[in-house]
């Protein structure tokens, strides 16, 4: 063992006070030449060991032999140089605790690799690669604004397709990089959510019950082969989203829990330092090297891998000391109230140094209640996302869609109400993975009616979604009606595609990503309340709305009308604020999606009758359970 030191006094400074974000190349292993020797520097945070020593195949996994060495300045880190130890060598730390004779062999919090569960070892391994994406790095700024169109494409790697011959095996990091950047492409999504890819033991939890926040799981791949994933699909021009979880970790031994025989990363006290519906560990905000820790996770990410946004997982469990709680089963604040500051404080301080250091990506927010001002920015007082999903509004839709239509009139403000808090945040509008599992079925399955009904009215949810402010998220499978509720130990259910029921919906579904693109007035306005317009939202005796979508450019217009009944409407007037030809640029009931073909050929002339309050109007056939895109083209046909 040699003496040898990645840090600096500066570095320590940063690691106390809470503000070094980069910790990644620092802590951790690290395969380095020095003094004509080969080898690798370990360093690992455990304040309250008495002893720690690095075991693995390298010394026959001896508990004893090579021991890291405590620095002198109070920072709780071991360091040591060890030389000889290749790429690919298993380790962990085997750590003696100065309390109640505690001992424990544990994986490397910045381990940059890990084992294949069930194995739980971590691997020494370098992070060499050659990207190419060069051109998407230098204009992504463009594509991932606020004002550009995204329509994100939801997957869980391990069972969008898998490979039945072999086995049922998962596709590869680098299988997946080109099937899915063509798969992609086709169908015009802009972006892929990846569910959490970071290590986990349990494949069940789908990533959302994390041991390893610097590693891709190893059951894909290598890291060099999730660089390969990103870096090609970059070069496909799609963006890439990690889902990322700071609000728990799971209690395995090896893991993070109870790491230096005290409670270093979670809170003591299991009222606030343990989770009772995951069964997991909670976070301790309020620690600086705690903070040190997560932040420099969410920077490795977009820094070694390139990486587009954060969608970060659970945020009111992390803002609410009672969430999921009884009375009596937390603890109150300083000030005797239920807001967990110190979780306040950190995500703020996160999302302050993403977009100071990155600001070409985006946060993005699943918080389920009403907090205020979450995708605003913390210097008036929000906390600093870029987006938030708007699970009110999935769950309004849902509600209504899942109603006969006979019915639906009765509760058409399940749809209109949504519009009078739409720009209160930058929204993001989710059907995720969680609207189809734990006994939900799948989203076709939850529309009325025989099978042509449910398809018409699938499209014509997904036509809504396409239409209302905010920008867009599906979850794989939803695109082409999969039938059954998504489980991750199958494939999607692909072979559906040959029955054109399912065929048209993804057409459908393709089509209006690549009307979604083509038009600003869809989404360049997405968060201000002047880039929409209501024509009417009054009608709910024949249960129709419409309004208007406006771009920057004061001609850049779209007309949207949902009929949401299966009666067919003929000489339905609607209101429009300019004369002249309206262009049919989508109709949800043309026979290519599986519709009967009712329409209005093409389009229609406004003529100069008024209606809705205005000087010019539309006579238009709407189809039942059908939705209209008329795009305004000018004075003349």
């Amino acid at each position: 063992m040699n003496t040898l030191s990645l840090f600096t006094d500066h570095d320590i400074y940063l690691f106390k006070e809470g503000n070094h974000f980069q910790l990644y190349n620092k802590l951790g292993s690290h395969r380095i030449a020095t003094r004509g020797t080969t080898g690798v520097y370990f360093a690992v945070w455990a304040p309250n060991a008495e002893r720690v020593s690095v075991t693995g195949d390298f010394n026959q996994w001896n508990k004893a032999s090579h021991p890291l060495t405590p620095r002198k300045d109070e920072s709780g880190i071991w360091e040591g140089f060890i030389e000889g130890i290749e790429n690919g060598t298993a380790y962990k730390y085997h750590i003696t605790s100065r309390y109640q004779n505690y001992t424990a062999d544990k994986g490397d919090p910045f381990s940059l690799r890990w084992e294949t569960p069930p194995k739980t070892a971590s691997l020494v391994w370098d992070l060499n690669y050659a990207w190419n994406d060069r051109a998407w790095m230098h204009t992504r700024h463009k594509a991932n604004s606020l004002e550009a169109p995204f329509a994100i494409y939801e997957i869980h790697l391990g069972s969008w397709r898998r490979v039945p011959e072999e086995g049922n095996r998962y596709l590869t990091y680098k299988e997946m990089a080109h099937q899915l950047a063509d798969y992609l492409n086709e169908l015009g999504f802009t972006h892929v959510e990846l569910l959490p890819i970071t290590e986990h033991p349990f494949y069940g939890s789908w990533g959302y019950q994390s041991v390893g926040y610097f590693a891709p799981t190893s059951r894909y791949g290598t890291p060099q082969d999730f660089m390969y994933f990103v870096d090609y699909l970059h070069q496909r021009g799609i963006g890439v989203i990690l889902d990322w979880v700071p609000s728990h970790f799971p209690a395995d031994e090896y893991g993070l829990v109870y790491f230096d025989g005290t409670h270093l990363y979670e809170h003591a006290d299991p009222k606030k330092g343990f989770h009772p519906d995951w069964k997991s560990y909670i976070f301790n905000y309020g620690r600086n090297e705690v903070r040190n820790f997560l932040i420099s996770s969410a920077f490795f990410w977009l820094d070694k891998y390139h990486i587009d946004g954060l969608r970060v997982d659970a945020v009111a469990s992390m803002l609410y000391l009672d969430y999921s709680r009884k009375d009596g089963e937390w603890i109150p604040n300083q000030y005797g109230s239920r807001e967990n500051l110190e979780a306040i404080a950190f995500i703020k301080r996160f999302n302050e140094a993403v977009y100071e250091t990155y600001p070409d990506v985006q946060t993005i927010a699943e918080e389920s209640t009403a907090w205020p001002m979450v995708s605003k920015p913390t210097y008036v007082g929000g906390l600093g996302f870029g987006m938030k999903w708007n699970m009110g509004w999935m769950h309004d839709t849902l509600a209504f869609f899942t109603k006969d239509p006979l019915y639906r009139k009765y509760h058409n403000n399940q749809l209109t109400f949504s519009i009078m808090y739409a720009f209160s945040e930058n929204f993001v509008l989710p059907f995720s993975h969680d609207e189809v599992v734990h006994g939900k079925g799948s989203l076709v399955g939850k529309m009325p009616g025989d099978e042509w009904q449910r398809c018409a009215n699938l499209r014509l949810l997904f036509g809504y979604l396409y239409g209302h402010p905010g920008k867009k998220l599906l979850f794989m499978g939803d695109e082409f009606a999969q039938v059954k509720e998504w489980h991750h130990d199958e494939s999607l259910e692909w072979h559906v595609l040959q029955y054109p029921f399912h065929a048209g919906v993804q057409r459908w579904v393709r089509d209006l990503n690549h009307l979604y693109r083509s038009k600003p007035a869809l989404y360049e306005r997405d968060f201000c309340f002047d880039g929409f317009e209501w024509i009417d939202f009054h009608d709910w005796e024949c249960n129709v709305i419409s309004f208007i979508r406006k771009g920057n450019a004061a001609d850049d217009v779209i007309l949207v009308i949902s009929n949401f009944t299966p009666i067919l409407r003929h000489n339905y007037r609607v209101g429009v604020p300019l004369g002249g030809y309206w262009k049919e640029a989508l109709n949800s009931d043309a026979t290519i999606y599986g519709g009967g073909g009712q329409g209005n050929c093409g389009g229609a002339d406004a003529s100069p009758v008024p209606a809705h309050g205005r000087a010019h109007s539309l006579s238009l056939t709407l189809p039942p359970l059908g939705i209209l895109f008329l795009k305004y083209e000018g004075r003349t046909r």
